[in-house]
């Protein structure tokens, strides 16, 4: 899949291109391809971006550390702004506020995979945990003699010693 050059979706039918994703992404690490649709429609001002897809990651469980396959799916939409960047230009001041927006220019590309691949990174498990009843990593019971560190033993003895001198 490769950058759509924004002017070219006027000249596509309903303004729209359609992609039947079946492939790997570069960078995400997934047992299975990418699965799924991915439509960039031009609606004059912004870009309509709309995805349905699923794949197979493995991730570790950060509770004991196991590796376990996790089924990542997506089906989003978002509004990418194609603005100018000229001071006095009507949109340029409209989207200046405290709103996260996406832009990019009416000139440029558009990067589907790119996109595609934020999609699907933003929907792994901010906690990944392998199962209901995972426990985490086993700890084994500590001895019930105290641990001495050997580098204090002389001091240890020494102790006895003036102990044993009181009595």
């Amino acid at each position: 899949m490769k950058p759509i050059f924004i002017p070219h979706l006027l000249q596509a039918p309903d303004r729209c291109e359609q992609f039947e994703l079946e492939d790997f992404i570069p960078d995400l690490e997934s047992l299975t391809p990418v699965r799924g649709t991915l439509s960039v429609t031009h609606q004059t001002n912004y870009l309509d971006v709309r995805s349905q897809a699923e794949t197979i990651v493995t991730l570790t469980c950060h509770r004991c550390l196991a590796h376990y396959n996790h089924r990542l799916t997506v089906d989003t939409q978002e509004i990418i702004w194609l603005e100018t960047s000229q001071p006095g230009h009507p949109h340029s001041e409209e989207n200046q506020g405290d709103e996260l927006l996406e832009t990019l220019s009416p000139q440029g590309y558009f990067d589907p995979l790119a996109w595609l691949y934020e999609q699907l990174s933003l929907a792994l498990p901010f906690q990944q945990v392998c199962g209901e009843n995972c426990q985490g990593v086993k700890v084994e019971p500590i001895a019930s003699e105290p641990m001495v560190d050997h580098r204090w033993a002389e001091l240890a003895r020494l102790k006895e010693q003036l102990a044993a001198r009181e009595d």
